[in-house]
C-alpha cells in the first residue's frame, strides 16, 4: 500500500493533466467573440481534396537543426563501446583444441571469454602438471549468447590450484571464440608474456586485452534480439548463409552497413539505428511543416516524437524495426505530396511523389514485413483522395484531360506499389544465394515467404513482457530489456515503453480527430486516422505473443495527431494558448529526462526508479 500511495500519484496527476489540457482545446474550438467560427459553429461538409500544403522557411532552420542536435546527443550517449574482439581463433570441428601453457604455475580466480559467430560449447580443462587435463568448466556459446563476454563457472577448479597449463576443446564445428581473460587471485587478467606456449593461432585470443570488460554489460556485448539481427549482419558481411531468416533480409544489410564503417562492435551494429532515429526528426518536422504550415506546430509534434522513451530506446537496439518505421514515415510523407496536388497538377508533376511513396514503401516491406501494413493504409488513403482529386480537377479541366491522367496515374501506381517493390523484396535476397553459391531464384525467395509465415504463425511460447495491443495503447507492460542490479551498488536497467504524455495523450488526440472529422470532414484528420489504425488493427487478432516494440509506428501516428490539436488551438488563439502548447511539449520533455535512466541504462539508485518511474506494478523497473 505505501508503494501505491507513492507512485499512483504521478499517473493520477498525468492523467489530470491530459484532461485539462484538453477541456482547454474543447474550450478553444468554441466560437468566441472576435474569432471566426470553431468547429462547433462550422456548417457540415463533405470530405473534400485536402488542397495545398506548406511549404519549409528559412525560420525553420534554427529549430530543426538544434533539436536535431540535441536529441542525437541524447540518443548516441553511451551507445556502445566501439571496440571488442575482432579477431577469433576458429574452431575446425568437434573436438578442435586450443592449449596455453603457463610460464609460471598460477593460481586462477576467474574466466572471462567472448564468443564469436556459430554455436557450441567448449570445454575449458586445466593442468597442474602440463600433461594431464581435468575438466574446470563448459563454456556456453548458444545461439543467446553470441558477441558477448561470458564469465565462466569455475567451481571445480576452486580446490585445484596452482595451474600449470588451459586447455579449450570444441564440441561442434564450425565455432569460433575471440578474446579470452584468464584472471589471477587478486582479479587481474594475465598477459600474453605469461603464457610460454601458446597452440598454433592460439595468439588471436589473447591479442585485443584492451577490449577486455571489468564485467559483461550492454555497452559491451549484444542484448535481447541483437543476438539475431546483428549476428545476421555479420552473417551477411562474412557470405554466410544466415541464422534469422524470420524477417525479410534488408534491414540486416542497411545494420550491416554501420558493422562496415565501425566493425563488428557494439557501437558498430547499433550505428545505423540510432542514425536512422535521428534522420526521422528533421523528415517529421518537414513532414508536419508541409501538412500544419506552423513552425511552432512542426517544432513541437517533432519534440514530442524526439523525446518518446520508445523512439530512443527502439532506436539504439541493433533490431530491424527501426527501419520499418523511418520507411513508413517517408512513404505516408510522399503520399501525402501526392495527394496534395492541385487539381491542376499534371502528371508529371505528381509522379514523383508517387514513385518515391511507393519506392519507401518497397525498401520498408523489404525490411520487416509490419510495413505491409502501412501499405493497406497507403492505400486507402491513395484510392480515398484520387476520387477526391478527380472531382476537384473535372471542375477546372477538361473531363477527357482528367480521365487520361488518371489512366496514366493508375497504370503507373502498379509500377510503384508492386512492381517496384516486388524488384526491391526479390533482390534484398541477394546474400542467401551468395551464402549458398546458388543463383537468385523465385523459389528460394518463395521458400523463405513460407517459413516465415509458418515460424510466426507457430510462435505460441509465453514470454514474461509479452502484451497485447490494447495495453500497449494504455502503456500497460513494457518489455524489459536489460536489468543488472548490481552495478557498483546501483540499478542498471531499461526497456520499451511509450511516454505517457504521448501515449495517452495521443489517445485522447485521435478522440478529437473522429469529431472533428464527423464534424468538419477534415481530409487532414482522416489522413491521420487512416494511418494510426493501419498500425493498429491487424495487431488485434493475432494470438502469437506479441510486444510493446510493436507498436512503435503507431507512436508517430500519435504525435502526428497531436501536433493536428496543437494546430487547432494555434489556429484559433485564444487567450493562453502558447502556454497549452508549449506545457504540453515541456511536459513529455520533462518525463523524457526523468525517465532516461531506464530508458538508456544509466546506473541509478533502486530507490530512484522504484519510487518514482515505476507508476505500475507491471512496469519492470
Amino acid at each position: 500500500m505505501e508503494y501505491l500511495s507513492i507512485t499512483l500519484v504521478f499517473p493520477i496527476v498525468a492523467v489530470a493533466a491530459l484532461l485539462s489540457f484538453y477541456y482547454y482545446y474543447l474550450k478553444a474550438m468554441h466560437p468566441q467573440l472576435g474569432v471566426p467560427g470553431g468547429a462547433f459553429s462550422a456548417p457540415k461538409q463533405r470530405l473534400r481534396h485536402p488542397g495545398r500544403r506548406f511549404p519549409m522557411e528559412r525560420k525553420d532552420a534554427a529549430p530543426l537543426i538544434l533539436l536535431t542536435l540535441v536529441y542525437a546527443c541524447t540518443a548516441f550517449y553511451k551507445l556502445g563501446d566501439t571496440r571488442a574482439p575482432e579477431t577469433f581463433y576458429h574452431f575446425d570441428e568437434p573436438g578442435s583444441t586450443v592449449t596455453m601453457v603457463l610460464s609460471q604455475k598460477q593460481e586462477i580466480g576467474g574466466f572471462l571469454y567472448y564468443t564469436g559467430l556459430w554455436t557450441g560449447n567448449y570445454t575449458l580443462q586445466y593442468s597442474l602438471d602440463g600433461k594431464t587435463f581435468q575438466q574446470a568448466a563448459v563454456l556456453k556459446q548458444d545461439y543467446a549468447n553470441l558477441f558477448k563476454w561470458m564469465e565462466a563457472d569455475l567451481e571445480d577448479l576452486s580446490d585445484k590450484t596452482p595451474v600449470k597449463a588451459i586447455r579449450i576443446t570444441s564440441d561442434s564445428g564450425p565455432m569460433e571464440l575471440g578474446e579470452v581473460a584468464v584472471y589471477n587471485t587478486a582479479g587481474d587478467p594475465l598477459a600474453e608474456d605469461c603464457f610460454s606456449s601458446l597452440s598454433p593461432g592460439a595468439n588471436t585470443l589473447l591479442d585485443e586485452a584492451g577490449t577486455i570488460p571489468e564485467a559483461p554489460y550492454y555497452l559491451n556485448s549484444t542484448y535481447f534480439d541483437e543476438i539475431y539481427h546483428a549476428r545476421t549482419a555479420y552473417e551477411n558481411i562474412r557470405n554466410v548463409y544466415p541464422y534469422e531468416i524470420t524477417h525479410p533480409p534488408l534491414g540486416k544489410l542497411i545494420l550491416g552497413i554501420g558493422i562496415r564503417i565501425f566493425g563488428m562492435n557494439p557501437f558498430g551494429w547499433r550505428f545505423m539505428g540510432t542514425l536512422f532515429g535521428v534522420l526521422m526528426l528533421p523528415l517529421l518536422y518537414i513532414f508536419l511543416k508541409n501538412m500544419f504550415g506552423k513552425t511552432p506546430v512542426a517544432f513541437c509534434g517533432t519534440t514530442l516524437f524526439a523525446f518518446d522513451f520508445m523512439h530512443l530506446t527502439q532506436t539504439r537496439i541493433a533490431t530491424i524495426d527501426t527501419y520499418g518505421v523511418i520507411f513508413i514515415l517517408l512513404a505516408y510523407f510522399f503520399m501525402y505530396r501526392f495527394i496534395t496536388e492541385p487539381g491542376t497538377a499534371t502528371f508529371r508533376r505528381t509522379a514523383p511523389s508517387l514513385l518515391l511513396s511507393g519506392l519507401f514503401f518497397g525498401i520498408g516491406a523489404a525490411s520487416k514485413w509490419t510495413v505491409i501494413y502501412a501499405g493497406a493504409g497507403l492505400a486507402a488513403i491513395y484510392f480515398i483522395f484520387l476520387i477526391l482529386w478527380r472531382k476537384e480537377a473535372l471542375r477546372r479541366r477538361e473531363k477527357q484531360d482528367v480521365r487520361r491522367q488518371l489512366i496514366q496515374t493508375i497504370l503507373f501506381s502498379v509500377l510503384c506499389f508492386i512492381l517496384i517493390p516486388a524488384i526491391i523484396y526479390f533482390f534484398s535476397y541477394l546474400p542467401y544465394a551468395w551464402a549458398k553459391g546458388e543463383p537468385l531464384t523465385v523459389q528460394l525467395v518463395w521458400d523463405n515467404q513460407v517459413y516465415m509465415f509458418h515460424y510466426h504463425e507457430g510462435v505460441t511460447a509465453s514470454h514474461p513482457y509479452a502484451s497485447k495491443w490494447w495495453m500497449w495503447i494504455l502503456d500497460i507492460r513494457p518489455i524489459l530489456y536489460y536489468l543488472n542490479e548490481n552495478v557498483h551498488g546501483l540499478k542498471s536497467a531499461f526497456g520499451a515503453f511509450s511516454n505517457p504524455v504521448i501515449c495517452w495523450g495521443g489517445l485522447l488526440a485521435l478522440a478529437a480527430l473522429v469529431w472533428r472529422f464527423m464534424k468538419t470532414r477534415s481530409s487532414k484528420a482522416l489522413f491521420i486516422l487512416i494511418g494510426y489504425l493501419s498500425q493498429l488493427v491487424f495487431w488485434i487478432p493475432i494470438a502469437r505473443p506479441t510486444f510493446a516494440y510493436h507498436y512503435f509506428p503507431g507512436i508517430l501516428f500519435l504525435c502526428i495527431a497531436i501536433a493536428y490539436v496543437l494546430n487547432d488551438i494555434w489556429t484559433r488563439k485564444p487567450k493562453g494558448y502558447k502556454k497549452a502548447v508549449y506545457g504540453l511539449t515541456g511536459s513529455a520533455v520533462l518525463l523524457f529526462a526523468a525517465f532516461y535512466p531506464v530508458l538508456t541504462g544509466l546506473p541509478v539508485p533502486a530507490w530512484y526508479s522504484t519510487n518514482f518511474l515505476k507508476w505500475f506494478p507491471t512496469w519492470p523497473f
